[in-house]
């Protein structure tokens, strides 16, 4: 300090601009998923975009791949009937409860979902959703409780299809308008806050220079490994080849889960409504995401939860 005050006042004053930078507040949040496989892929890149802010990120798995609300309140009915048996507690491999997670710490945010081959029937959500909701409220009565609204399948998905016209959602559009509605019905219902992955994924599915537009040349009939569609911008795992155990490969479509690029925008839109601050210049991105893709990721997954909070 002597050496400053040698100094101009000037010179001094920019000298200590240097030496005492300001400092961000530096938060820690804890959430708990109660879901399946689609929660695993919006927890993919969270914790890393988390760091690259300079936050801290607690997590908990709750997660059961395929799992349906019904599935999962089975659980906790099997556990309220027998603490020990097996049935009861299926999480963290096989080996603990819902109610043993719960009380396992105070969590800030506790998510919950329908399996996303039932999440455009709303039928499907009694009394299995109400149930598990008022289990978790009696176990943490702290928590904010956020409804997982999930994604609609990619455009190009098998289920997409005219026969499936008045049995199953057969567009991708049919598909986020049911969904999103059962997923909003159901958090108004019991007054709960809404994650809107969904949105998001919509928003980037549809953009008319960044969305995912299938391969109308590619020759699916004469295809060999390891050849595939151009799926450029795709935010789905999509077409790809898979082994059966005589090592014969198979062209494979999956439209239902994100990939790399899928799980980014996830990523982005779990960051900004769990920290309440915008993504759009985070530093992060995964590895072979094109910079200006991941830019417009997290442009739209900003805009998606900004949307949500005007509702």
């Amino acid at each position: 300090m002597k050496l400053l005050r040698n100094l101009p006042a000037a010179i001094a004053g920019i000298v200590l601009l240097f030496v005492i930078p300001a400092r961000a507040e530096t938060k820690m949040v804890s959430v708990l998923t109660i879901g399946n496989s689609f929660a695993e892929n919006a927890l993919k890149h969270l914790p890393e975009i988390v760091k690259a802010q300079g936050h801290t990120l607690i997590v908990g798995r709750a997660n059961l791949g395929g799992c349906t609300l019904e599935r999962h309140w089975r659980h906790v009915s099997e556990f309220e009937k027998d603490p020990g048996s097996k049935e009861g507690s299926p999480y963290g491999n096989g080996k603990r409860s819902l109610d043993e997670m719960l009380k396992s710490r105070t969590w800030d945010y506790v998510t919950v979902q329908q399996v996303s081959t039932r999440s455009h029937d709303r039928s499907t959500y009694y009394p299995f959703g109400p149930d598990l909701i008022a289990y978790i409220r009696e176990r943490a009565p702290d928590t904010t409780i956020l409804v997982h609204q999930i994604w609609a399948y990619r455009v190009d998905d098998p289920r997409f299809t005219p026969k499936n016209e008045g049995k199953l959602p057969h567009t991708q559009q049919l598909m986020y308008q049911k969904v999103r509605s059962a997923y909003h019905d159901f958090a108004k219902k019991l007054d709960l806050g809404i994650m809107p992955s969904g949105d998001a994924m919509h928003l980037a599915d549809t953009d008319p220079k960044m969305g995912y537009q299938p391969d109308p040349d590619f020759d699916f009939t004469n295809a060999t490994p390891p050849a595939k569609p151009k799926q450029i911008h795709s935010l789905h795992t999509g077409w790809h080849w898979k082994k059966d155990n005589k090592g014969n490969s198979t062209l494979k479509m999956d439209g239902h889960h994100a990939n790399n690029a899928g799980e980014y925008l996830l990523g982005c839109v779990w960051f900004e409504n769990l920290f309440g601050e915008s993504v759009i210049e985070n530093s992060y991105a995964p590895k072979g995401i094109d910079p200006e893709f991941a830019k417009f990721l997290r442009k739209t997954a900003h805009r998606a939860v900004a949307a949500q909070k005007t509702e």
